[in-house]
């Protein structure tokens, strides 16, 4: 028992630093999802065709969120590294690596869903259904792109500002943006979907624009207080000059591509098992939406634990503590296990509840009930494998991350979620299922991956050799 409490038991000085950042992430994040399930109903309310064409056209901006998720970890593996060294300017130049990837990731984004925007949206307009209800699901999607796009930027950058502050292990003030960007969301959506207090009631339309100006909300805040704050002092002064040293982003460039990549792939990879899930029928999509809406607020929890690996190890890895860095890994990915226990049987104990919530059709409800508490079995696995995957990239070691993550989305998951999905009758519950379940397997890859040591490395001592 004592090895036991050694390996994966801290003590309190160590789950004081952790929850010093993973309470403000989960608070933000709780807030954000239960706005966005908040919308979501209200998006559902105006009927399932509006409901499902949001969904479809956010599964299009999804794959341009984990972009810039993507674009920005590369960035942000140096950043934590870089402050966990005192290595202000380095910092700074992290920082303007991201407004360029930023820049670039946004203008190609934009691009794609301009042009391309139908054909796509008609990928998961394949299953069983009047052809009616697809139209309508068409026409609101593509209403929906139309005024989401002006928001792409003010994301991209208050997610550069947001991402910087908390690796320099600040999460309260990006914590308190998001919440006052997404209760504008709400208070949006409240005004400009039903046309309250004399507002035009624009419905899909007005989710979309009050989204974007939400967005813009939090960029004034994190742009406000990162120039005007003295701990955030290496931001003044910071766009005199947009040049960076030519060997840190040659450096950067390296561990961001297989980085963004993995983000695009993976992201490519979701929406890919979202439309093999909707040839099962046009009423899967607005139960797929629920169940993912519902699930996303109650897996806030792992993703805490994941700003935590990210920001810990890698202040642990740039300041030369690799042994504290493998410690402090197994004591957290143990944390997230046993916390998502008990969050997956509070998520599976309501799992009826909060379909009922949405005017839409009682088969798409079950199905959504069915997903969450499939959802709710897995989620300790999930919490593992999104542990392992933070370890892995906070010491630069994006190859293998790649491999983990997008390799075996596209070698594993999908062939065999698309193989059930056209080569057998299998109904949509047990395919799901199945589908879903190989989570299991990519988690006890992670734990061997994590096991070797080999993302136990310093990088920001060469990157500028």
């Amino acid at each position: 028992m004592s090895r036991f409490k050694r390996v994966f038991l801290g003590d309190k000085a160590f789950y004081k630093g952790v929850l010093a950042i993973m309470i403000p992430v989960i608070i933000q994040n709780s807030v954000t999802n239960f706005v966005n399930l908040l919308d979501n109903i209200m998006v559902g309310q105006l009927g399932t065709g509006q409901m499902s064409g949001v969904a479809i056209a956010n599964q299009l901006i999804f794959v341009f969120n984990l972009c810039i998720f993507g674009g920005l970890s590369g960035p942000g593996i140096f950043g934590a590294q870089y402050f966990g060294a005192g290595d202000m300017e380095g910092l700074r130049n992290t920082f303007r690596i991201k407004v360029w990837f930023s820049a670039l990731i946004t203008i190609i984004a934009t691009a794609v869903i301009v042009i391309w925007q139908s054909p796509l949206i008609q990928l998961f307009l394949q299953g069983e259904g009047s052809q009616e209800v697809a139209q309508d699901m068409l026409a609101y999607a593509r209403e929906y792109l139309y005024y989401m796009i002006p928001g792409f930027l003010p994301f991209a950058m208050a997610m550069s500002y947001g991402s910087t502050i908390r690796e320099t292990g600040d999460s309260v003030l990006p914590m308190k943006a998001g919440i006052v960007s997404v209760l504008t969301n709400l208070l949006g959506n409240w005004l400009l979907i039903f046309g309250n207090l004399g507002f035009p009631a624009w419905g899909v339309k007005g989710a979309a624009v009050a989204t974007v100006f939400s967005r813009v909300v939090e960029l004034a805040i994190l742009a406000y207080n990162a120039h005007n704050t003295v701990r955030f002092s290496f931001f003044k002064k910071i766009y005199r000059s947009m040049k960076v040293p030519a060997q840190l982003l040659s450096a950067v460039i390296k561990k961001s591509l297989p980085l963004l990549v993995n983000e695009l792939l993976w992201s490519l990879g979701m929406v890919t098992l979202t439309q093999s899930y909707s040839t099962r029928g046009l009423l899967v999509l607005a139960a797929l939406n629920i169940s993912s809406t519902v699930t996303n607020l109650f897996n806030v929890f792992f993703y805490g634990v994941g700003n935590a690996v990210a920001v810990l190890v890698g202040h642990s890895l740039g300041s030369g503590k690799l042994k504290k860095a493998r410690e402090d890994v197994w004591k957290l990915m143990f944390l997230g296990f046993v916390m998502c226990i008990g969050i997956g049987g509070i998520l599976a104990a309501f799992a009826g509840v909060f379909p009922n919530f949405y005017q839409v059709e009682q088969e798409s409800r079950n199905m959504a009930a069915t997903f969450i508490l499939i959802s709710a079995a897995l989620m300790p696995f999930h919490a593992l494998a999104h542990s392992a995957y933070f370890t892995l990239r906070s010491g630069g070691s994006t190859f293998i991350t790649f491999l983990f993550d997008s390799a075996f989305t596209w070698v594993i998951l999908i062939p065999f979620t698309r193989a059930l999905a056209f080569m057998t009758g299998m109904p949509i519950v047990p395919l799901y299922l199945l589908s879903q379940a190989t989570v299991i397997i990519k988690t006890v890859i992670g734990l061997l991956l994590v096991y070797s040591g080999r993302w136990q490395r310093n990088i920001v001592k060469t990157a500028d050799a």
